[in-house]
């Protein structure tokens, strides 16, 4: 158990410089930092002129189903890249779930291009 427990040491030590650093780094930033606010400076900024615009403004739809598409193929390399590194030791069933899995994505990926959710106009 003595072994088990000498092997976490480093880890341990490691995670207990990053929390002291991060909590030193933190409590000097609000001991050193010059509060000195005036109206321009916490206005708010856009592109160095006025807000034009309301910021709830409505997005397109299409928006959306793209940010779903990037997250849905981001979580599909996820799973890719484990996979193909450790394809020569799979069985069948790891082959065949995983085709069950891209197809599924495949389809998905068919029926929003079909529904015009990747043009812009």
């Amino acid at each position: 158990m003595e072994d088990l427990l000498a092997s976490y040491l480093p880890i341990v030590i490691f995670l207990a410089i990053a929390v002291a650093l991060g909590l030193v780094l933190l409590l000097s930033a609000i001991v050193i930092a010059v509060r000195n606010p005036d109206p321009e400076k916490v206005s708010a900024y856009e592109c160095g002129f006025n807000a034009f615009g309301d910021a709830r403004m409505k997005f397109d739809v299409r928006f959306y189903l793209v940010a779903i598409l990037f997250i849905i193929f981001d979580l599909e390399i996820a799973f890719l890249f484990p996979w193909g590194v450790a394809f020569s030791e799979m069985s069948m069933t790891a082959f065949w779930s995983m085709m069950v899995f891209l197809s599924v994505l495949t389809v998905g990926f068919a029926y929003e291009w079909k529904k015009g959710a990747l043009e812009w106009e």
